[in-house]
């Protein structure tokens, strides 16, 4: 399978020229296309492009209105070969991911209690921990599932090239491909109804790529669900309390029952605490449900996690009790600890460093091809507890090394204007950036420095811009949306699935997508973060354009 892929990446891709002008975008809307532009709001509400409004003082802890998520009214450029060449990469990194939650040794030294980020950090501790008592008890379920995102920004490089670097890998909770279908469809109906006034030869037909983020997604639950072998067996759907994002993963339990004839049931961790149990020496996971108001026990084929993802997803032991029992049975996980684990910022660190990522890909000619494809996508990372001097671009001059600090503490400090720090989370709202690094290190204790990773700052095209639509809340059952022209930058995220495994130390054959589908989040650029269900961002599209 990998030669194949080796095969498929062997057309020559190059960083775009720069030749499409970023700064023209967006075309200007006069006050009456934007107003008639904006009204599709409506139509996307009935489309279930929404999500719950956040409690406002005087509402009750669950919110009762219904706002649609934020937009933009345009879609957002992208050249056509890095958009390409993202998807192409998603089967590689599809198996890469899959070889990184199967072995052990690897995981252990950069993640573990013992020897990695778990020294420091005590949510990956504890996780890494419940695995390890779990293969010291015996692993009844060799599959994991992997419904994967890679999310990159376009990155403007020396000579004027454009190219694509990767932000990070999500293995758990990649949330809001079930919305961004729905916003791609909302702006084609646009271009439907108004053909965009014809405000720009870039928006065509042609130029729309189709995204159906939902139905690729289901696949992979589904095969999942079959490799389970009990047809009649239920998805569980671990979820968060008052989930504010329950639209995007409705879509996917409607399509599951529609397409696959597979129910779904919804639990939060407090509520399996009390409702699931485990069955036999199979351990066959059993949640107790209200079905019709009739209360009854079902069987459990595979658990997908949209929460746990985060410390405050467990508030009291019972929490990770819940977590770990369902880690322990026969369902098949999604993700399961380990590919957790995988998608820490540590591995994507320590895989970027010389010679590490050549273990994933071991045979020479494909390898190589491999992984040079994938290199060419990261940005220079570094540990900031490492004593040896990291290999990295002339963007980074050599530093003496200071005394008393790491020199990659000392590197971070010294270079602090073009980097990132990034922490073992997920969800947003955790990185530093830039002049906030040098007071951040003086307050990092020594021992914590082991949790965080630097990232040189990836430099996105300048000048361009889009009409940001937002709905504000304004009392139930109402709401006011405001349209803003700002000054942005565009994520892409990238989907994909794998379900693998390994038994006796022999990899499994696995099956995996990289066509799944994909995401774009916009934002403001005096915004760092780009999470949606954070608030940072908002849904956007894809306009191909030529370089």
């Amino acid at each position: 399978m990998l030669a194949h892929l080796i095969n498929y990446f062997l057309v020559d891709i190059t960083d775009d020229m720069r030749s499409f002008d970023f700064s023209t975008w967006p075309p200007q809307l006069t006050d009456t296309q934007l107003e008639t532009a904006h009204a599709p709001c409506d139509h996307s509400r009935t489309r279930s492009r929404s999500r719950l409004s956040p409690p406002a003082p005087s509402q009750p802890p669950c919110p009762s209105d219904v706002i649609h998520a934020p937009i933009s009214l345009l879609p957002t450029p992208i050249p056509r070969t890095l958009f390409q060449k993202a998807q192409r990469l998603q089967s590689l990194y599809n198996v890469l991911y899959a070889r990184v939650a199967t072995d052990d040794e690897f995981l252990d030294r950069v993640m573990g209690a013992e020897l990695g980020v778990g020294q420091a950090d005590e949510f990956v501790r504890k996780l890494w921990q419940g695995w390890k008592s779990i293969r010291e008890e015996g692993i009844v379920q060799p599959l994991h599932l992997g419904l994967f995102r890679s999310d990159y920004l376009l990155h403007a490089g020396e000579g004027n090239s454009l190219g694509l670097k990767q932000v990070e890998f999500n293995t758990i909770s990649s949330s809001l491909g079930p919305l961004c279908d729905r916003v791609a469809a909302m702006h084609r109906y646009l271009y439907g109804l108004t053909d965009y006034y014809h405000i720009s030869p870039n928006l065509t037909s042609e130029n729309f790529p189709s995204n159906d983020t939902t139905s690729g997604l289901v696949t992979g639950l589904a095969q999942a669900h079959k490799a389970y072998g009990v047809p009649s067996a239920y998805i569980l759907f671990v979820v968060q309390p008052n989930e504010r994002n329950v639209f995007d993963q409705r879509w996917l339990e409607y399509e599951l029952l529609e397409r696959h004839s597979i129910r779904v049931v919804r639990q939060t961790l407090l509520e399996l605490s009390t409702t699931a149990s485990l069955s036999g020496p199979s351990r066959n996971l059993f949640v107790s449900a209200s079905f019709d108001c009739h209360p009854r026990s079902v069987e459990i084929s595979t658990v997908y996690f949209r929460a746990g993802y985060v410390p405050t997803d467990f508030p009291t032991e019972a929490h990770w009790v819940a977590r770990l029992a369902v880690e322990r049975s026969r369902a098949i996980k999604c993700p399961s600890i380990p590919l957790q684990l995988a998608g820490g910022k540590k591995v994507q660190e320590a895989l970027s460093q010389p010679g590490v990522v050549e273990r994933f890909f071991p045979t020479p000619e494909s390898g190589a091809s491999a992984v040079a494809e994938l290199r060419e996508t990261w940005m220079s990372m570094w540990a900031l507890d490492t004593e040896t001097a990291p290999v990295l671009s002339t963007s980074f001059p050599a530093v003496e090394k200071s005394t008393g600090e790491p020199i990659g503490t000392t590197l971070a400090r010294r270079h602090a204007d073009k980097l990132v720090l990034k922490p073992q989370r997920e969800g947003g709202g955790n990185n530093i950036y830039k002049g906030d690094i040098p007071a951040f290190l003086d307050g990092l204790e020594e021992e914590e420095r082991k949790a965080w990773i630097a990232m040189a700052l990836i430099v996105p095209p300048a000048g361009i811009g889009s009409y940001l639509v937002r709905a504000v809340s304004g009392g139930v059952g109402t709401a006011r949306e405001r349209v803003v022209r700002a000054e942005t930058i565009s994520e892409l995220g990238i989907f994909g699935w794998a379900l693998f495994g390994k038994e006796d130390r022999k990899e499994m054959v696995c099956e995996e997508r990289g066509d799944v589908g994909w995401l774009v989040r916009t934002k403001g650029v005096e915004s760092n973060e780009g999470g949606v269900a954070a608030g940072f961002s908002v849904l956007d599209s894809v306009v191909l354009v030529d370089g």
